[in-house]
């Protein structure tokens, strides 16, 4: 499930005529539901999801194939004003992830209509000057009289190659949607060999398991002060994973919630997340949790680059 050694440069070159290819870049502001699109549209759970914004920390890259494309769809952290170094890091990384990207969605809540965050993710679109579709997602969550009015708003917004309203939770759309990329697309050869799926390592992966759980349990108390990092993976002869992982908290405060009453916490996070890496791994799974104090973990760059969102240090 790792990138090849050089993308780009082992394609394969047997492919239909009129076969497509390329990278789309999902933007947007925190909690427009870009990872759920993702899912969606690779058909599989790639990427966490949770009602929390910014649960999105790393830039993924996951493929969807079929008999006339490869679109290798890239999951941005949502653009917002940083206030720490993860954050600074995290924008960073979506900007770059856009600029390599032959199409850009950016997503807007449709619910929420557009907003001053969403004219600021404009601005970068302006600069990339590549081509971008303007995905209203959750019209689900909305009335269906404000869709045109918003359609007709967002239009005087940007030259948008293409509008489109979708439900990511539903499917409502989204078919369309695809379609639309696929048209598209350039013309060419297949860029990542048939098992690739995802670009996420195993250990960030299994990490991002554990923080969807935590961030689901904790999401009113504790929605951006922790982190999850994999200490150990190893597999019995028997086939079953053991995974000891520690979750990383600000204040001391922060761990009894982490914890629970009498542990309940900790269990519940570690029971579900167990699960989720079985399904994950294709094998049984143990898992071991454990809880630290890391006052201004956010800020310290060589545990950001071991949660995969700082390349320094």
């Amino acid at each position: 499930m790792s990138l090849p050694a050089a993308p780009g440069t082992d394609r394969q070159t047997a492919s239909p005529p009129g076969f497509r290819s390329g990278f789309v870049a999902l933007a947007g502001r925190p909690n427009v539901g870009k990872s759920t699109l993702l899912n969606r549209l690779i058909g599989t759970k790639v990427s966490i999801v949770s009602p929390v914004p910014q649960t999105t920390r790393l830039v993924i890259r996951a493929v969807a194939r079929s008999a006339a494309a490869e679109i290798v769809y890239v999951d941005t952290p949502g653009i917002h004003r940083p206030q720490h170094a993860m954050n600074r890091e995290m924008v960073e990384a979506a900007r770059e992830a856009l600029s390599g990207a032959d199409l850009i969605l950016q997503l807007i809540d449709g619910a929420e209509g557009f907003g001053p965050g969403d004219g600021y993710l404009v601005r970068i679109l302006e600069e990339t000057r590549l081509p971008a579709f303007l995905v209203i997602n959750k019209i689900d969550a909305m009335r269906r009289s404000a869709l045109l009015p918003l359609i007709d708003d967002v239009r005087r917004r940007y030259a948008w190659s293409e509008i489109h309203p979708c439900s990511a939770l539903t499917g409502e759309g989204c078919q369309e949607l695809e379609d639309s990329i696929r048209a598209l697309l350039p013309e060419g050869p297949p860029l990542f060999p048939d098992d690739f799926v995802t670009d996420l390592p195993t250990r960030l992966a299994l990490a991002e398991i554990v923080r969807e759980q935590l961030l689901l349990r904790t999401r009113d108390e504790l929605p951006h002060a922790t982190a999850v990092i994999v200490d150990a993976v190893e597999r019995s002869e028997t086939g079953e994973y053991r995974i000891a992982a520690t979750i990383y908290v600000d204040r001391d405060s922060q761990k009894g919630i982490v914890i629970g009453k009498a542990g309940a916490g900790i269990k519940a996070i570690g029971a579900t997340a167990r699960m989720g890496m079985a399904a994950f791994l294709g094998a049984p799974a143990h898992l071991s949790l454990w809880v630290k104090v890391k006052k201004g973990w956010r800020n310290e760059v060589q545990l950001l680059r071991l949660l995969g969102i700082s390349g320094k240090g």
